[in-house]
């Protein structure tokens, strides 16, 4: 029987938004301008959270023991979300990416920049970010807390929460309607279905709609 993060990658974003709206749900899309390095391909699964700070008087023996150790604690079959406040520096490359790829993480969203882009394709680590930059975290930045609530444009993301993305862009699916928003959205993509096999038939779009509810 295929788990949540299957059914979930196996859905679209469009479906999910769709659903997650008619439920009366709000500020679940994430910033456009946060874009996947592999468009693609789909991203889903339960997150791990990522708060960090600019501290410009860090040690540079010091940054790189907590980001080792940030690598560490991140649980396989998670998503790397990372809200570092910082838009200066890369807060993903090569080295981490394999490591988080060794380890079973399904990829990484980073409100921030990455690096080593060509690296990261090569293994096909998916990443989201804003951009990108060669500047690493070395004496710069530092994490503060794992597994805490973060937030990422006008979206609060909990520990324990779902993450699906594609093309479109990324959806938050908050972890106590996970199963009832995919479950909706399996049933909401066969009716799509029928209404595509309908146009595709011939049928008038708004005849269509009023078939079946949904255009």
């Amino acid at each position: 029987m295929p788990t949540l993060t299957e059914r979930l990658e196996a859905c679209y974003t469009g479906v999910v938004h769709d659903v997650m709206r008619a439920m009366g749900l709000k500020a679940f899309t994430l910033p456009a301008d946060l874009r996947p390095i592999m468009p693609e391909r789909t991203l889903a699964g339960p997150v791990f959270t990522i708060l960090g700070k600019v501290d410009v008087s860090a040690d540079p023996h010091e940054t790189l023991l907590a980001w080792t150790g940030l690598l560490s604690k991140a649980p396989a079959g998670s998503i790397w979300v990372s809200q570092p406040n910082d838009d200066r520096v890369a807060h993903m490359g090569e080295l981490s990416a394999e490591t988080l790829k060794n380890k079973g993480v399904r990829g990484c969203v980073v409100d921030g920049y990455a690096r080593d882009v060509n690296f990261l394709l090569k293994i096909g680590f998916q990443t989201w970010c804003r951009g990108h930059t060669p500047r690493d975290i070395v004496g710069y930045w530092l994490p503060v807390a794992t597994e805490v609530e973060i937030e990422i444009g006008d979206v609060t993301i909990a520990p324990g929460d779902y993450l699906v993305g594609d093309r479109d862009g990324l959806i938050r699916v908050p972890a106590a309607l996970a199963e009832e928003i995919v479950t909706k959205s399996e049933a909401a993509i066969a009716t799509e279905n029928l209404v595509r096999k309908a146009i595709l038939e011939g049928v008038d779009p708004q005849e269509a709609y009023l078939r079946y509810g949904k255009f």
